[in-house]
């Protein structure tokens, strides 16, 4: 069986061409448009969407992006995601900066604005409002998403190794679809 030796649909918008690291990942069936940068071992797995077509969109190095993942950006709120930092299935990160090793959950939604702090835990299905603040090791659920408690070390070393499974998970889907 043949497959394809080109990452997903990558479209320049605006003047601006993405930018993909030699060894991130992106997905057949993924898109990454405009100002888009994809930081060395990064993962943007089947079927996310990375627009940088109102303003810039940065993922970092060793963090990914699950299937169905939307990150897009505001004029004025540019979406920065930092290092190791897992996006689960179906989330929507807009217009925001999420801080280095941090774990958004399955169809969480991440607003312009917001902040998420380092080492934190976005629970699944939250909502993070416009403009709020989430402290570094916290962990935030419910609708609106609130601070419930501090992660303890364990859950950080979870949403940590979340991280690394994922880094290998690209690598093998990369010669997968390579």
């Amino acid at each position: 069986m043949a497959h394809s030796t080109t990452p997903g649909t990558v479209l320049p918008h605006g003047g601006h061409e993405p930018r993909i690291d030699s060894s991130a990942f992106v997905a057949p069936t993924a898109t990454v448009v405009g100002d888009a940068e994809l930081g060395p071992e990064s993962g943007v797995f089947y079927g996310a969407v990375v627009r940088g077509d109102r303003s810039p969109v940065r993922l970092g190095a060793r963090s990914n992006l699950q299937d169905n993942v939307v990150v897009h950006s505001d004029p004025g709120h540019p979406c920065t995601i930092g290092a190791d930092v897992s996006v689960g299935h179906g989330a929507v990160v807009h217009g925001c900066t999420v801080e280095d090793e941090v774990l958004i959950g399955m169809n969480a939604t991440v607003l312009n604005g917001a902040v998420i702090g380092t080492g934190s835990l976005v629970a699944a299905g939250a909502v993070v409002l416009e403009g709020t603040v989430v402290p570094p090791r916290s962990l935030v659920a419910g609708v609106p998403g609130r601070v419930r408690r501090e992660l303890t070390d364990e859950e950080q070393e979870k949403v940590r190794a979340n991280a690394r499974t994922y880094v290998r998970l690209s690598a093998e889907h990369r010669r997968l679809t390579a």
